[in-house]
């Protein structure tokens, strides 16, 4: 087991191997002959750091990137350069591009007039995504708006398409029959519009086979070694470690509790250990009781009474070599965010982009 260090020692720390992105991006790489693979770097890079993840991106040749804010897409712009494409995916109003150097995605018919209009207004041509839905009923033109941009002449005047773009609502179930119907409404949908490059897939769709290619695919989860393949073996790897300290540990008769509302009793006489992480840190509230870490030897260590702001317990009575200020494992290789996940009852979406900002955060190059 590895003791703190004096600067660290009550603070948990957060492990980005920027060369596992790297090489998960890599992978999907090879998954896409077709066309590009970009990096989508929205939610701060799903919690991990959008800035470094996009420079050991970039570094490695990714040159589209995708956020979901504009604010997102102003810092990652200001970290990577005027050089990789950087596409907004909620969009944003004609006006910010002037300053922001960054391109919308256009998600309705509102969004498409507003952008002629300023083409239209200053002369000035605009690069810009269209989204087009085909199954998710979220953003973009739905068929009855499609149909009035299709049909209306010079409603994308003064607009440069670079990417007609949907996303898929079931990429992660190959089985399920809307993927091959989202594919073939999209390729209709992009056969009444200007000729333009095509972005089809997720993580998820990557794996679809023929089905996946596209000029540009967008993954996200999966550059951050989330399973994109959910039923099957992981094939990415994985990205995070969070190890947090032991503040604490005390010994508790039997029949004692631990924690808010006492919903745990000692079985037995038990070491409990208290580590400094909480919900405030983004360690679910719902793995009250059900979550677990690991010891240096990689041993499974349960979590006993409810998470609070600051504060997790552990029972430690089998394992009597865990010291003050030794390390748990509460997410790594011996517990994935997946794995964390499922035992908190969602998904390693949002067990990433729940990781709050007290950790102690260390990079490792790519």
């Amino acid at each position: 087991m590895t003791v703190a260090t004096t600067t660290e020692a009550t603070r948990a720390r957060l492990t980005v191997d920027l060369g596992a992105v790297v090489a998960n991006w890599r992978s999907l790489c090879a998954l896409h002959p077709s066309g590009a693979v970009a990096g989508v770097v929205k939610a701060d890079g799903y919690g991990l750091g959008a800035a470094s993840v996009g420079r050991a991106l970039l570094a490695a040749g990714c040159e589209h990137f995708f956020v979901a804010h504009l604010e997102e897409g102003l810092a990652l712009r200001d970290a990577l350069g005027l050089g990789p494409m950087i596409a907004v995916l909620n969009g944003f109003p004609p006006g910010a591009e002037a300053d922001a150097a960054l391109l919308p995605v256009l998600n309705g018919l509102g969004n498409v007039r507003a952008w002629t209009a300023a083409a239209r207004a200053d002369g000035r041509v605009r690069d810009v995504l269209l989204h087009l839905d085909t199954g998710m009923a979220r953003l973009g033109l739905p068929p009855e708006e499609l149909v009035q941009v299709a049909a209306e002449p010079g409603l994308l005047d003064g607009l440069q398409l670079r990417y007609l773009m949907t996303h898929l609502a079931c990429a992660e179930d190959p089985a399920n029959p809307l993927n091959a119907a989202q594919a073939a409404r999209f390729a209709a949908a992009c056969a009444a519009l200007p000729a333009a490059p095509r972005s089809f897939s997720n993580s998820s769709g990557l794996f679809l086979g023929g089905l996946a290619a596209s000029d540009l695919a967008r993954p996200g989860c999966a550059l951050y070694g989330i399973n994109p393949t959910p039923g099957r073996p992981n094939p990415m790897r994985p990205v995070v470690r969070l190890d947090a300290p032991v503040l604490q540990v005390r010994e508790v008769p039997a029949g004692a509790t631990v924690g808010y509302g006492a919903s745990w009793t000692a079985p037995r006489p038990s070491r409990i250990a208290t580590v400094a992480v909480g919900y405030a840190d983004g360690y679910l509230r719902s793995l009250s009781g059900r979550g677990m870490a690991r010891d240096g030897a990689g041993r499974p260590v349960p979590l006993v009474g409810r998470i609070s702001m600051d504060l997790i317990t552990f029972d430690v009575t089998d394992h009597p070599a865990i010291r003050t200020g030794d390390f748990l494992e509460l997410i790594g290789p011996g517990n994935t965010p997946d794995e964390v996940a499922a035992r908190a009852g969602t998904i390693g979406y949002e067990v990433l982009t729940s990781l709050g900002h007290r950790y102690a955060r260390h990079w490792l190059p790519a």
